[in-house]
Protein backbone atom coordinates (compact mmCIF):
# COMPACT_ATOMS: atom_id res chain seq x y z
CA UNK A 1 0.00 0.00 0.00
CA UNK A 2 1.12 3.72 -1.21
CA UNK A 3 0.71 6.60 1.30
CA UNK A 4 1.04 9.89 0.23
CA UNK A 5 0.88 12.63 2.86
CA UNK A 6 -0.22 16.46 1.98
CA UNK A 7 -0.25 19.03 4.05
CA UNK A 8 -1.95 22.77 3.73
CA UNK A 9 -0.99 25.50 5.92
CA UNK A 10 0.20 22.92 8.11
CA UNK A 11 3.60 21.70 10.27
CA UNK A 12 3.45 18.31 10.98
CA UNK A 13 4.80 16.59 14.17
CA UNK A 14 8.11 14.77 13.88
CA UNK A 15 7.02 11.50 14.26
CA UNK A 16 3.45 11.81 12.43
CA UNK A 17 5.13 10.20 9.26
CA UNK A 18 5.80 7.13 11.30
CA UNK A 19 2.72 6.60 12.82
CA UNK A 20 0.67 7.48 10.06
CA UNK A 21 2.88 4.29 7.83
CA UNK A 22 2.37 1.95 10.99
CA UNK A 23 -0.87 2.25 11.39
CA UNK A 24 -2.51 2.56 7.82
CA UNK A 25 0.21 -0.73 7.12
CA UNK A 26 -1.46 -2.55 9.82
CA UNK A 27 -5.10 -2.59 7.75
CA UNK A 28 -3.70 -4.87 5.30
CA UNK A 29 -4.60 -7.11 7.66
CA UNK A 30 -7.76 -7.06 6.39
CA UNK A 31 -8.06 -8.71 2.73
CA UNK A 32 -9.68 -5.14 0.91
CA UNK A 33 -7.62 -4.44 -1.65
CA UNK A 34 -6.00 -0.55 -1.42
CA UNK A 35 -3.47 0.65 -3.93
CA UNK A 36 -3.07 4.07 -2.26
CA UNK A 37 -4.08 6.45 0.95
CA UNK A 38 -4.02 10.07 1.01
CA UNK A 39 -3.68 11.61 4.32
CA UNK A 40 -4.51 15.53 4.11
CA UNK A 41 -3.62 17.38 6.95
CA UNK A 42 -5.36 20.81 6.84
CA UNK A 43 -4.51 23.50 9.28
CA UNK A 44 -7.09 26.01 10.22
CA UNK A 45 -6.06 29.71 10.93
CA UNK A 46 -9.50 30.46 12.67
CA UNK A 47 -8.78 31.27 16.21
CA UNK A 48 -12.26 30.45 17.02
CA UNK A 49 -11.51 26.62 15.87
CA UNK A 50 -9.32 26.33 18.43
CA UNK A 51 -9.85 22.54 19.97
CA UNK A 52 -10.37 21.77 16.39
CA UNK A 53 -7.91 23.41 14.47
CA UNK A 54 -6.03 20.15 12.84
CA UNK A 55 -8.44 18.35 10.43
CA UNK A 56 -7.09 14.75 8.43
CA UNK A 57 -8.93 13.42 5.73
CA UNK A 58 -8.16 10.20 5.00
CA UNK A 59 -9.25 8.69 1.36
CA UNK A 60 -8.57 5.60 -0.71
CA UNK A 61 -7.97 4.66 -3.94
CA UNK A 62 -7.65 1.81 -5.93
CA UNK A 63 -9.61 -1.28 -7.33
CA UNK A 64 -11.17 -1.85 -4.20
CA UNK A 65 -13.95 0.13 -2.28
CA UNK A 66 -13.28 4.07 -1.80
CA UNK A 67 -12.76 5.12 1.95
CA UNK A 68 -13.09 8.13 3.33
CA UNK A 69 -12.35 9.37 6.98
CA UNK A 70 -11.87 12.80 8.26
CA UNK A 71 -11.24 14.25 11.99
CA UNK A 72 -10.60 17.49 13.67
CA UNK A 73 -9.12 17.90 16.68
CA UNK A 74 -6.26 20.25 18.49
CA UNK A 75 -2.86 18.31 16.45
CA UNK A 76 -2.49 16.16 14.24
CA UNK A 77 -1.81 13.41 15.53
CA UNK A 78 -5.40 13.42 17.86
CA UNK A 79 -6.84 13.94 14.75
CA UNK A 80 -5.45 11.07 12.96
CA UNK A 81 -6.26 8.57 15.36
CA UNK A 82 -9.70 9.43 15.28
CA UNK A 83 -9.68 9.52 11.74
CA UNK A 84 -8.17 6.14 11.34
CA UNK A 85 -10.43 4.97 14.01
CA UNK A 86 -13.53 5.53 11.39
CA UNK A 87 -11.26 4.09 8.75
CA UNK A 88 -10.70 0.84 10.18
CA UNK A 89 -14.30 0.71 11.20
CA UNK A 90 -15.38 0.91 7.17
CA UNK A 91 -12.26 -1.29 6.40
CA UNK A 92 -14.01 -3.86 8.85
CA UNK A 93 -17.61 -3.42 7.68
CA UNK A 94 -16.21 -4.77 4.42
CA UNK A 95 -13.98 -7.28 4.97
CA UNK A 96 -16.70 -9.05 7.30
CA UNK A 97 -19.55 -8.30 4.09
CA UNK A 98 -16.71 -10.46 2.21
CA UNK A 99 -16.62 -13.57 4.16
CA UNK A 100 -18.55 -16.56 3.30
CA UNK A 101 -20.80 -17.62 6.39
CA UNK A 102 -22.53 -20.74 4.00
CA UNK A 103 -22.52 -23.39 6.84
CA UNK A 104 -23.44 -27.39 6.29
CA UNK A 105 -26.74 -28.12 7.73
CA UNK A 106 -28.28 -31.67 7.88
CA UNK A 107 -30.80 -30.90 5.22
CA UNK A 108 -28.01 -29.63 3.22
CA UNK A 109 -25.65 -32.69 3.93
CA UNK A 110 -28.66 -35.12 2.81
CA UNK A 111 -29.42 -33.66 -0.01
CA UNK A 112 -25.62 -33.97 -1.71
CA UNK A 113 -25.50 -37.60 -0.68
Amino acid sequence: MKIQIHTRNANLAEDFKEIATEKLNSMERFNVVIDRVEVEVLHEANPHQGKHKHKVFLTSHGSGPLIRAEAAEFNDVAAFDIAIKAFALQIRKIHEKSKDYDRQTLRKMKTEI
